[in-house]
Formats: C-alpha cells, sequence, structure tokens
C-alpha cells in the first residue's frame, strides 16, 4: 500500500491525471462513502474530477497530487479499521493542510471507554485529544468552544471512566436552569420536573454511554446527581467527577460559587460557549470572568476547542463560521 507509483500526465489547459491504484482489501464503499460523498468532498477541496476504471482512481487536475495525497491517507485510515464519514474526510484534508497527518497521529487508540454498547469512545480531533488529556492530568478543566465540539459529551465520558476505575466516588452533573424565553413558574410539574428539561442534554450523555436503565439505577443511589446549578451552594465536593455545563449562562456569583465546591480527591470540568449566552442583557458571564481570573493559576487548564474540532454535521461548522463573520462586521454597541 505505500508504495504507489504516482504517475502524472500533461493534458490539455494544464490538467494532469495522477493514478491511485486500487487493491482487493480496500473497502470502496467505504472510501467512496454514501452516493460518493468521500470522493465529491476531496473533488471540492482540490478542483479535481476522480473517476473510477480499471481497479484504479484517475484523478485529474491541475494539482491532482493533493487528491492523491488526500485518497492515500483515506485508504490507510480504512486499513486501520475505522468507518469514513464527510466529517472525517474534511478533518484528515483540513490536517494535511497543516501538515499533520491523521494516521501517524494515532488519534484512533485514544479509547476514552466504551458505551453500554460496545462503541469505543475517543477524540475524533487533536483538540478533542488535548482536552482529555487536559482534564487527565489537571483537578479543574475549562472547556470553552462552540456547539458541537464534543465538550459535554467527552467530559461525561471521563466522568464515567474515572468512576468505573474506582478513581472517584460519585459523579455530579450541573447546569444553570436559565430561563429562555419560559419562565420556570409557568411550566408544569414540580420543581424537579421543571429544571429537568434544561439538563436533558447532560441524562442524554449519560444514556448513551451508560445505558438508560444503568444510569437511572446510579441515580437512584446518589452516585449520579443531575441538579440545576443553584443545588450546588453550602456543599463540599470530595472524591467526585463534576462537570458544569454551559457555564457560559452562570453569573459570576454563581461561578465563583461552584469552583469552590471543590474537594478533596475531586475533579472538576467547565464547559461552556461564550457567544451563545442566555444571560439578559448587561450581566456578565461567569465563564468569561473566570478563564481571564485563573488562566495563570496552576492546576487549572483552559482548552479552547475551534471550528475545525466540531464533529456534528459540516453545517454546524458552516454556520459558526458565517455568524463569527457576521458578528466581527457588526459589532454590537457596548451598554
Amino acid at each position: 500500500m505505500e508504495n504507489r507509483n504516482l504517475n502524472t500526465a500533461t493534458v490539455q489547459e494544464k490538467e494532469k491525471t495522477a493514478r491511485y491504484e486500487l487493491d482487493a482489501l480496500t473497502d470502496t464503499a467505504e472510501l467512496f462513502g454514501n452516493l460518493d460523498g468521500n470522493l465529491a468532498a476531496v473533488e471540492e477541496k482540490t478542483g479535481t474530477r476522480i473517476v473510477m476504471r480499471d481497479d484504479a482512481l484517475n484523478i485529474i487536475g491541475r494539482e491532482p497530487e493533493k487528491a492523491w495525497k488526500i485518497i492515500h491517507e483515506l485508504v490507510k485510515i480504512i486499513r486501520n479499521g475505522e468507518q469514513l464519514d464527510t466529517q472525517k474526510v474534511t478533518y484528515v484534508m483540513t490536517l494535511l493542510d497543516e501538515g499533520v497527518s491523521y494516521t501517524e497521529s494515532k488519534l484512533s487508540k485514544d479509547v476514552i471507554c466504551f458505551t453500554h454498547r460496545g462503541k469505543p469512545i475517543k477524540p475524533k480531533t487533536l483538540g478533542q485529544r488535548l482536552y482529555a488529556e487536559s482534564i487527565k492530568k489537571c483537578d479543574i478543566t475549562f472547556g470553552v468552544g462552540p456547539a458541537g465540539t464534543g465538550k459535554t459529551y467527552l467530559a461525561v465520558a471521563m466522568a464515567v471512566n474515572a468512576f468505573k476505575n474506582k478513581d472517584v466516588q460519585k459523579i455530579i452533573l450541573a447546569r444553570p436552569a436559565v430561563e429562555a424565553g419560559e419562565r420556570l413558574g409557568f411550566l408544569p410539574g414540580d420543581l424537579q420536573e421543571k429544571v429537568d428539561p434544561y439538563l436533558r442534554p447532560l441524562y442524554d450523555a449519560l444514556y448513551d454511554i451508560l445505558g438508560r436503565d444503568s444510569a437511572l439505577r446510579l441515580k437512584e443511589k446518589e452516585v449520579i446527581e443531575v441538579i440545576p446549578l443553584a443545588y450546588m451552594r453550602g456543599r463540599t465536593l470530595d472524591n467526585s467527577f463534576v462537570i458544569l455545563d454551559e457555564a457560559q449562562n452562570a453569573t459570576k456569583e454563581q461561578m465563583k460559587m461552584f469552583l469552590t465546591r471543590l474537594g478533596f480527591g475531586s475533579k472538576m470540568v467547565i464547559t461552556g460557549d461564550v457567544t451563545q449566552t442566555d444571560l439578559p442583557r448587561g450581566k456578565k458571564s461567569g465563564l468569561v470572568e473566570a478563564v481571564s481570573v485563573l488562566r495563570h493559576v496552576n492546576g487549572i487548564d483552559i482548552c479552547y476547542l475551534k471550528d475545525v474540532d466540531v464533529v456534528r454535521h459540516e453545517l454546524v461548522k458552516k454556520i459558526i463560521n458565517a455568524y463569527d463573520r457576521y458578528y466581527a462586521a457588526h459589532p454590537e454597541p457596548e451598554e
């Protein structure tokens, strides 16, 4: 697989053709993707046309070598037993632009834990790997970045792994119950039923990793707590893995209160997206203040995830970039 002959021939209008030979071990369905979506992504990125002929890919364009290199990387990923999708293909191409090989980075080896269905959970980008490594080595880690970068899901996976390894005795997941359009008092049910909708993303991550039945049993035993941030006041949390999600919606006072709950043998992970604050106008986010105040404190790490770390639909990344450009061109007047 490594000894490919890259032959190019000049064609009219300065186009060249590179030939990539496929052997019988290459899963072409996996390489091409659904409706040839993977190859289409490579064509769009490199400005080439890719045609299958006689067990080989003919890559036609002005710089077919770029597409050849990408396809070679994708074939190695498949041979390593990994699945491809357009998000991964896009990330592989982004890394190659930076001179980094996805396969040489060995991202596929960094398994955090397994879901109840046996699916491995692992970082999908180098940014996510740094985030996971930071959680391992630091008592307090901030994960700051846009939606879809896996901040919450990876933190919950790390918490489950720590619990299974008996590094902690309890998992506590908290979120600010910020009213975004609806007042809690107008919602039906008792207090727990009123705040549960705010905590649903945390439940979803727990159910996916542990399984619904197992997660509910641990919750009944109070080994796992899923609570609003306001419930943290007055507590000292020893031997616990504590996650504060959507921390951009915590006030300055709430953030200080939360951080000072840290007890012996505990870890804290604070996640948030500073561009999606639902606090009342003029109210400063506790997350924004905290990363500024604590950036040089030993034992605390601040990880910034970027649009390249988005692992949702490819359109999510484009939406984030479009909003960033709009806000840069139309800054809001300061209060």
